[in-house]
């Protein structure tokens, strides 16, 4: 096993990692945390916006070996103002400097605009600009327009900046006029333990049902065209509001790790139909399970999944209900679907992640900050 020093000679570097636990950046974020740690890091997760359970807080720190804190701050697109957004990057600051952190891993670019004494690596899981541009259309609205303010200047002021897809790192580099991407480093996801069951007649999808870019609509009019339940995991009602109705899903509410296993064990054909998606962590933990997969033909997904799932277009129910339905229909075809997208998923594992992230990290601890623009996968 590889460690980024040795502990012999130096104590291990210290990574503050930005975290929140409303979406995929929590898995992310206990995936890498956990990842680094067995590199001989340690990792200190700071938790934005909703707080954990007390239960999955005590799991957490169990199975990765970080020390998981609850700020108490709000994340930066559901801070009411931009002050907020600032105070809350400068308590990071100072709690990166009250730990002793060698180096931060924030997880919102927009975080990066305070007084960091130590080298400030940021991710670009998404921004409200590209999420903008992929679900409206006009210019932003005030309350999104000085939020991407807030987010562009932060890109400068990191000093790497990471992306999961070279389609958003375009994406990102676009909208907040950057130079340069953001280096591409593939998230990942530990394969889960949970033994496989016969294949179940359903169709199966993840996410946060209440935000427009997941098209909870279009999957509720896909829904309504299936022989079989398409079951749904993820909350209708969102931490800003924002709530979607659906008739035909079904609904299972938010599920824990636990709960997701136990769907994508049955290996249901996991469908998105996203308009928005920079990576997407349910899809490949579908994936990785032996779900054949139905996708939205959106960039990020043809850049990670060309060839081992099927495409159609993000509005076009009636094109995902023919192509979910002839898998259901063909046993063999939906084995052959699920394998080649379990073949692909492992091209995005959590150590091939960590490798990449260490990358960038080394640099920044040399003194180097990463070229920007590169690939970890």
């Amino acid at each position: 096993m590889r460690v980024l020093l040795s502990p012999s000679r130096t104590p291990a570097p210290h990574v503050l990692m930005s975290a929140d636990a409303v979406g995929g950046v929590w898995q992310y974020s206990l995936d890498l945390a956990a990842g680094l740690i067995r590199q001989g890091l340690a990792v200190t997760v700071a938790v934005l916006g909703p707080a954990p359970s007390e239960a999955r807080i005590a799991v957490a720190q169990a199975d990765t070996g970080a020390c998981i804190r609850v700020t108490g701050l709000p994340l930066d697109w559901t801070a009411e103002t931009p002050g907020a957004v600032l105070d809350a990057a400068a308590a990071l600051a100072r709690l990166a400097r009250e730990i002793g952190a060698d180096l931060v891993h924030l997880h919102s670019s927009a975080m990066a605009l305070a007084d960091f004494s130590v080298p400030v690596a940021a991710v670009c899981h998404s921004c409200v600009a590209t999420w903008w541009d992929a679900v409206e259309t006009g210019p932003l609205p005030a309350d999104l327009a000085w939020r991407h303010d807030l987010t562009a200047r932060g890109c400068r002021a990191a000093d790497a900046l990471l992306a999961p897809t070279r389609a958003h790192a375009l994406a990102t580099a676009r909208v907040c006029g950057l130079a340069r991407p953001p280096v591409v480093v593939r998230n990942g996801r530990a394969p889960r333990s949970v033994p496989q069951r016969a294949a179940a007649p359903v169709a199966f999808t993840a996410g946060r049902l209440w935000d427009r870019a997941k098209n909870a609509t279009a999957l509720d009019r896909l829904a309504g065209r299936l022989s079989v339940p398409l079951r749904a995991a993820g909350s209708v009602d969102g931490p800003n509001g924002a709530r979607v109705e659906t008739r035909h899903l079904q609904l299972l509410g938010r599920l824990d790790d636990a709960g997701i296993a136990a769907e994508l064990a049955g290996r249901p054909v996991f469908v998105s139909l996203a308009r928005y998606e920079p990576f997407g962590l349910a899809v490949l933990e579908a994936a990785a399970s032996g779900c054949a997969l139905v996708l939205s033909d959106r960039p990020g997904f043809r850049e990670l999944w060309d060839g081992a799932a099927a495409f159609v277009g993000a509005d076009d129910d009636a094109a995902a209900a023919k192509a979910v339905q002839a898998l259901l229909d063909d046993p063999a075809r939906r084995e052959a679907a699920g394998a080649a997208a379990a073949d692909r998923a492992a091209r995005y594992g959590v150590e091939a992640m960590t490798e990449g992230v260490l990358g960038v990290l080394r640099g920044l601890l040399a003194g180097a900050p990463a070229q920007l623009g590169g690939a970890a996968a």
